[in-house]
């Protein structure tokens, strides 16, 4: 096993390092759109308490809905492709970043806003002073968990043309070279783990810095 996966780098150091670009570039597009949509409608949810209480139902209704069905619930409307990959994992991550922004909010003491209005702050200032600082480590988790959905998911967009680290796995799987599932599958896993320490130490880092 090892001496091929030592072969493979050998002689597809290139092909490697495309299909983990590829694989990244995709992942960090989908989270950037996903975080677009899913911080203002966070706020505007918890704003309204209808339009949170929609967005909970809805949240919670796609957590229940497998990745790959996502994936495949596309192909008849947008076809395959690099950009119907994005907007299904787009759709998959827009959830856990809406639901930890509603959270984040929700969780800043009342009486610190009611200071910030008594010191004259407007809702801009009391939002970039107050409120966004505070829900940021509910946001930074969020997005953590909305990056490794999207980078394991990501995988599964190698069948609808979203290229990746899924084209090793797949491959693999289709002439059983155990070299390849190993090479694909641990770049998969090397990479959510990078993903969660970094934004473990960003998260400890903003609570250190809060007390």
């Amino acid at each position: 096993m090892i001496k091929e996966i030592v072969q493979y780098f050998a002689e597809n150091s290139n092909t490697y390092w495309f299909y983990l670009w590829q694989h990244i570039s995709l992942s960090l597009s989908a989270l950037f759109f996903a975080l677009l949509i899913g911080l203002p409608l966070g706020y505007m949810c918890y704003r309204h308490s209808l339009l949170k209480q929609l967005a909970l139902l809805l949240s919670q209704g796609l957590r229940v809905i497998p990745s790959l069905g996502v994936l495949f619930f596309f192909i008849p409307l947008i076809g395959v492709g690099t950009w119907p990959a994005l907007i299904a994992l787009v759709f998959l991550a827009v959830p856990p970043i809406l639901l930890n922004t509603i959270l984040g909010f929700s969780e800043i003491p009342k009486d610190l806003i009611e200071t910030g209005i008594g010191l004259g702050m407007t809702n801009k200032e009391l939002l970039k002073n107050v409120m966004f600082p505070l829900a940021i480590p509910y946001i930074l988790t969020g997005t953590k968990l909305a990056l490794v959905e999207i980078i394991a998911s990501a995988t599964l967009a190698t069948y609808i043309g979203g290229g990746g680290l899924g084209t090793l796995i797949f491959t693999g799987l289709g002439l059983y070279r155990y070299d390849l599932l190993v090479i694909g599958g641990g770049s998969v896993a090397l990479l959510s783990f990078l993903c969660m320490l970094v934004f473990d130490l960003g998260i400890s880092g903003v609570n250190y810095y809060e007390k």
